[in-house]
Formats: C-alpha cells, structure tokens, sequence
C-alpha cells in the first residue's frame, strides 16, 4: 500500500510539473504579445535563448538578442531619408488563439493562430498568420529557441481577404 501511494503521489508531482511548464511557455507567448501591442519592443529579446531565431517571412529574420532588437526596434523606426520603402508598423494590435504544446523535457514546440490589426506603411491591414515555436528551458525559464511566423494573408483593410489568390497564400 505505502508503495502504492509513493508511485501515485509520484505521478501527481510530474502531472503538477507539466502543468506548471505548460502555463510558463503559455505565459512567455502571452507576454510578447503583450509587449508587441504595449509597444514594448526593447523587451522583446530577452524572451528568447542567446542564439534564439525569428523568421517572419516576407517581415525578415533575424538570430540573437543583437539582431532580434534591432528587427523590433526597424518596425517602428521613422525611416530614414531615401528608406521609404523600408516596412513600418506604427500601430498593432495582436489577439492570439489556440496555443498548443507538446513537451519533451527541457525542450518543447508550439503552434498558435494570430488574428493581427496592424498600420503597416501607413494603412491599415488584416492579418491572419499562425505561429510556430520551438521552446527551451534554461536556468529554470522557459524561453524562445525560434519563433517563425507563416501567413495565410496580410490584406489592405480596403482591400479584404475574400479574393481567390490571397487564400491560396498558405494552408495547412
């Protein structure tokens, strides 16, 4: 019976620790959202690992902390004389859904679906993209190891999505 009780109260704490890791990586997605739509780009890096990645497509990539603020930091930036056509978000709203997890240990992947409004280069724009994720644990927090964007469409507001060729963008 004591053995009994020691597996299942055994049981119990790795069932709690999942649970735990799962709400930490939920809480790191949640939190760059909230600083993407509080304009809190300078906090952006430091929820990724050192070497973390970011592809977001036609947006652009980037590897580390270095590379990883300065992507953030060119998305608000007033372009330079002669950078017109550099891309420029002034304003952005995210609202994310469904984030799933599957945990490995120390290590996990993600994937959650985005509903985004943002001003890019002055105009407003519907966007419909989904996240994927790879997770790490490190020094006890859970962190970005590469966060890619895949878009399904980035329309003009003006425009809309209903058009044939912007639904052929991506399907999963």
């Amino acid at each position: 019976m004591a053995a009994d009780l020691e597996s299942r109260v055994r049981e119990l704490e790795n069932q709690v620790l999942e649970l735990r890791d799962r709400e930490a990586i939920r809480d790191l997605r949640y939190r760059y959202h909230e600083y993407v739509n509080e304009g809190k780009f300078a906090d952006i890096p430091g929820l990724f690992t050192a070497d973390g990645q970011l592809d977001f497509a036609h947006l652009g990539k980037a590897t580390g902390h270095a590379e990883i603020a300065r992507f953030f930091g060119a998305l608000n930036a007033k372009p330079a004389t002669g950078d017109k056509d550099r891309p420029r978000i002034t304003w952005v709203k995210q609202f994310i859904h469904n984030h799933t997890i599957q945990l490995n240990g120390d290590r996990g992947q993600g994937f959650s679906y985005l509903e985004a409004k943002p001003i890019y280069n002055g105009e407003a724009f519907l966007v419909a993209a989904r996240y994927d994720d790879e997770y790490v644990r490190q020094d006890g927090q859970w962190k970005f190891r590469k966060m890619s964007l895949v878009p399904y469409f980035m329309v003009p507001l003006k425009e809309g999505w209903a058009q044939e060729d912007r639904l052929k963008m991506r399907t999963h």
